[in-house]
């Protein structure tokens, strides 16, 4: 345990505190102190515990309105959370979508390719059986030029 010299109203007080929070218990003292002689400016000297009272209430005041401040602001960052969970399960549901989809058009291309190759075959085919086709009609038509 650490011992800290604090000044308060004029007189000296030996206080104790846990090693290490010495700069701590100064600081809060100090902040005591000064509601304590903000009061006494603006009240007069009604007595030091009334005082000290006035002071206690002012600082738990404080104290509380923090913890409202707090309490508000850790609603706000629920809600905020919750509304980020949401728009996260949107965002995957969309990109979910979005891969179905593009699943899809990666199969009807993969059918288009499969259809467009089998149609040139088709295609070849045909030209082929016409090509012959038109070649024969040609020697066919030499062979009666000969003839006539």
């Amino acid at each position: 345990m650490a011992n800290v010299n604090i000044k308060f109203n004029g007189k000296d007080y030996l206080l104790s505190c846990d090693d290490g929070q010495e700069e701590n218990l100064k600081e809060l003292a100090s902040h005591l102190s000064k509601k304590f002689n903000e009061l006494k400016s603006n009240l007069g000297n009604i007595g030091e515990n009334k005082l000290l009272l006035i002071s206690s209430i002012k600082v738990i005041d404080e104290y509380y309105d923090l913890l409202k401040k707090i309490e508000s602001k850790k609603k706000e960052f629920n809600n905020l959370s919750e509304k980020f969970k949401e728009l996260k399960s949107l965002v995957i549901d969309y990109k979910g979508n979005k891969d179905n989809e593009i699943d899809k058009l990666k199969e009807d291309l993969n059918k288009f390719k499969i259809m467009a190759d089998e149609n040139k075959n088709v295609y070849e085919k045909i030209l082929d059986t016409t090509t012959e086709s038109i070649e024969e009609f040609i020697q066919s038509s030499l062979k009666d030029k000969r003839l006539q």
